[in-house]
């Protein structure tokens, strides 16, 4: 891979990093606007039909296979059902605890959660994996630390059945690999977890084109910027990165989380939370670095 193309993936997967951290921000402040069902099925909605034209000219060169087209409908609409329930626990825990910041390396920890999950389904899970999850753990008891005590409330506690799921959505879109069309496959799930979160928007709670129109700033954002843009960016800076660089270049979306909460909300964290943030990012990232330790040849 020559030097302008691995620039090209660098600027992709951080400006896709960059994006997503932000939108915790905009998830925050359109919570202020608008009730989480219907804030999640009108920015996926919105979010498939960005991503759309872009699935048709990513794949237009592959050739249609019907058993394939099935299983892409079919698992996109599975996994579409975990990320309603991800995003819900994700924008109820944000609208609970009104910090992007806290809820950027609370949910960045399904990264180290994955790997957990594995040992029940009978995957070796390397020592560097033990060692993030250590941090991790350590790093969400001093984010969730109120004067010395240590203290979860109802947001922490979503914010973290947020980060399980997203696990398990992760390791359920893992287990597809090559039998879908990826990016067919990720607006199918985006239908689908949009319709399910407006049917439920109108059973449970009172939805209004005045919420949209108050909170329409975060809805484009997270629908057209989060999902469009940065999807595609996903897409495009993978194809020319090596997976586990791109993967930590991903994770750094906690950490801008943390700086847009800090320049436009004018979040303060306590000494302890920051520590936690580092320890939490530190543990991301330790978990997704491979360590080639060679021996030395006498």
């Amino acid at each position: 891979m020559d030097k302008k193309s691995r620039f090209a993936g660098l600027f992709f997967c951080i400006t896709a990093a960059v994006i997503w951290g932000f939108a915790f921000v905009a998830q925050t402040t359109g919570s202020d606007h608008i009730t989480p069902f219907y804030f999640n099925g009108t920015r996926f909605l919105l979010g498939a039909v960005a991503l759309l034209p872009v699935a048709l000219i990513f794949e237009r060169t592959e050739r249609d296979n019907p058993a394939k087209l099935k299983k892409t409908i079919i698992c996109g609409s599975v996994t579409g059902v975990l990320l309603f329930l991800a995003s819900y626990f994700q924008q109820l825990g944000i609208d609970i605890t009104r910090s992007p910041g806290k809820a950027g390396f609370i949910t960045g920890l399904y990264m180290v959660i994955v790997p957990i999950i594995g040992v029940f389904m009978k995957k070796r899970t390397p020592l560097r994996c033990w060692i993030g999850a250590l941090l991790g753990a350590v790093g969400l008891f001093l984010i969730c630390t109120n004067g010395g005590r240590i203290v979860f409330t109802l947001g922490d506690l979503v914010l973290i059945a947020a980060a399980v799921v997203f696990a398990f959505h992760i390791i359920s879109i893992d287990s597809f690999g090559d039998h879908v069309y990826s990016l067919r496959f990720t607006v199918v799930q985006f239908v689908s977890c949009a319709v399910i979160n407006l049917v439920c928007a109108f059973i449970f709670e009172e939805p209004s084109l005045v919420q949209i129109k108050d909170a329409a700033i975060p809805i484009l954002y997270c629908g057209i910027l989060s999902s469009g843009v940065g999807y595609t960016f996903q897409v495009l800076g993978q194809k020319r990165s090596d997976p586990t660089s791109a993967s930590i270049i991903f994770s750094t979306e906690s950490v801008f989380s943390a700086i847009g909460g800090a320049l436009i909300l004018r979040e303060v964290m306590h000494t302890e939370a920051y520590i936690g943030c580092a320890l939490i990012f530190a543990g991301i990232i330790i978990s997704q670095v491979q360590f080639n330790i060679r021996k030395k040849k006498g």
